[in-house]
């Protein structure tokens, strides 16, 4: 696999706290990454500087095979760039199938697609009917659950036909049941090509994802590898432990 997202030596700091020390990471095109760490490890911030909403001091990043450093952030997700966020942020004033529409119709504009309206909204509904809301189209985010409105999340995201997606805590608050159909989601986008980065607290929601484990512990990297081996790692043990 090529790789598709690079950082190097990524350092950020806030005053005098390190936030992030010295990353160096590899994403391989068609990965499926579980990021982990206790909170204040760093994660957000890391995704935030991969994102371009925080610049970072030192380091550099390579977007499929262009720097990004200093790109603003809507010009990464022209890239391939996406997220979803810890709590969703839908347009509460407009339908479902309009929330997804925006994101698209940003995504035909700024990459010069040629697309009609009916192409755009037969998107935008499939979209929906993949992840389980095409019925409720013309519904307000308001009159969605809570599971709802984590799937509508990911469905605003896909609108820009991401070739990286990072989903963030996609599924607290979840039950069982819940989680398993937002990670049968994330592996359905993934075979159909989508780059996936899945940062989690639910361990065995990432452990069931991941095929490999990068965890973040103090701003430093302490584990990158397959998901049981890292999970054995005495670093890692430690830092979950105690």
């Amino acid at each position: 696999m090529s790789e598709l997202l690079e950082v190097d030596n990524l350092s950020k700091r806030f005053g005098g706290f390190v936030a992030l020390d010295n990353i160096s990471l590899t994403v391989p095109a068609g990965e499926r990454l579980g990021l982990i760490g206790p909170n204040g490890s760093g994660k957000s911030t890391l995704v935030n500087c991969i994102c371009g909403t925080l610049r970072n001091e030192q380091g550099s990043m390579r977007f499929d095979g262009k720097p990004i450093d200093g790109m603003p952030a809507h010009k990464r997700t022209h890239l391939g760039l996406a997220r979803s966020f810890q709590l969703p942020r839908p347009f509460t004033s407009l339908s479902l199938v309009d929330n997804v529409r925006i994101p698209r119709l940003y995504t035909v504009a700024a990459r010069g697609m040629h697309r009609t309206a009916e192409e755009i909204d037969d998107h935008c509904h499939g979209l929906l009917r993949e992840v389980g809301l095409e019925a409720k189209a013309r519904h307000l985010p308001r009159d969605l659950t809570q599971v709802e409105m984590r799937k509508l999340e990911l469905a605003r995201a896909m609108a820009a036909e991401p070739k990286l997606l990072i989903a963030d805590d996609a599924m607290a608050g979840l039950t069982h049941s819940e989680i398993g159909d937002i990670l049968a989601l994330l592996v359905r986008l993934n075979a159909r090509g989508v780059t996936v980065i899945l940062i989690e607290h639910i361990m065995s929601a990432v452990m069931s994802f991941s095929r490999r484990l990068v965890v973040l512990v103090s701003g430093r990297m302490i584990a990158d590898g397959k998901p049981d081996e890292v999970m054995r790692n005495p670093e890692v043990e430690k830092a979950y432990l105690g």
